[in-house]
C-alpha cells in the first residue's frame, strides 16, 4: 500500500486523531510539522483550500477533515475496525464525533485551550480570563453529556475503542494541560478514567507533542 502522508501542527487535537488512528492500524506513515501560521499560506493551502490541519496523502488523494480522514483510513485499513457494524452504534459514534467538533472544540478547546497554552506562546500576551470564565459554563456542560454517553462503558460507543475515542481523547487531553481542567473533570470521574485508559495506549504515548517533536526533529 503506498504511503501515508500527514500535514499537520504537532499540538494540534485533530492531527494527533489522525495519527493516533494509524498506530492503531499498525500503518506506517510520514509526519510533515506544519509551523504555525504556515497553513494559512503557500503551499499549505494548496492542501487545505480553508487553511487548516490535518491533511492526509495517500495513493493520489489529498483528504481534508479530520472525520473524513478516519472514516478513509479505516476503509481502506480494515484490520482492526474501528466502526461498530450496528447501525444505532454507529450513529452514536457519529454523534459523538459531531459533540466534538460542535460542541467541545468550537466555544471550549479553541476558547480555553488556545487562550491558556497557544496565545501566550504564538503572541505573548498573557489568556484572556473573560474569554475563558465565559466558556467554563459550556465547558461543563459538554463533559456532562459526554459523561453521560459513555455510562458504565469502557469505551465511549461500546466495549472496544472506535473513532469516536480516537477523535475525542486528543481534544480532552489538550484541555487537560490547562488550570482549569481538575474543576472540570472532577464532577464526571467516569469520562476522567477513560481519558486515563486512552492516555494510556500506545498510540497515544506515541503522539504526545513532545515525542512528536523529538522524532520529527522539530522544535
Amino acid at each position: 500500500m503506498a504511503e501515508f502522508v500527514v500535514h499537520t501542527a504537532l499540538g494540534s487535537p485533530f492531527g494527533r486523531a489522525v495519527l493516533a488512528t494509524l498506530l492503531e492500524k499498525g500503518a506506517p506513515y510520514t509526519l510533515v510539522p506544519v509551523a504555525p501560521g504556515a497553513w494559512k499560506v503557500e503551499p499549505h493551502l494548496s492542501l487545505h483550500p480553508f487553511g487548516r490541519v490535518p491533511v492526509l496523502e495517500h495513493s493520489g488523494i489529498v483528504l481534508y477533515e479530520t472525520q473524513a480522514i478516519l472514516r478513509y483510513l479505516d476503509r481502506v485499513l480494515p484490520s482492526p475496525l474501528l466502526t461498530p457494524s450496528d447501525p444505532r452504534t454507529i450513529a452514536r459514534m457519529d454523534q459523538v464525533m459531531g459533540i466534538c467538533d460542535w460542541y467541545l472544540f468550537q466555544g471550549v478547546v479553541n476558547v480555553i485551550g488556545f487562550q491558556r497554552l497557544v496565545r501566550p506562546h504564538l503572541t505573548k500576551l498573557p489568556p484572556d480570563e473573560a474569554a475563558i470564565a465565559q466558556a467554563m459554563p459550556r465547558a461543563h456542560a459538554v463533559l456532562r453529556v459526554l459523561d453521560r454517553i459513555l455510562g458504565e462503558q469502557q469505551h465511549l460507543v461500546g466495549d472496544r475503542v472506535t473513532l469516536a475515542d480516537l477523535h475525542l481523547a486528543p481534544h480532552l487531553a489538550f484541555l487537560a494541560r490547562t488550570p482549569e481542567w481538575p474543576k472540570l473533570i472532577t464532577p464526571t470521574p467516569g469520562l476522567a478514567g477513560w481519558l486515563d485508559r486512552m492516555n494510556d495506549r500506545e498510540s497515544f504515548r506515541s503522539t504526545v507533542r513532545e515525542r512528536l517533536a523529538e522524532t520529527s526533529g522539530t522544535p
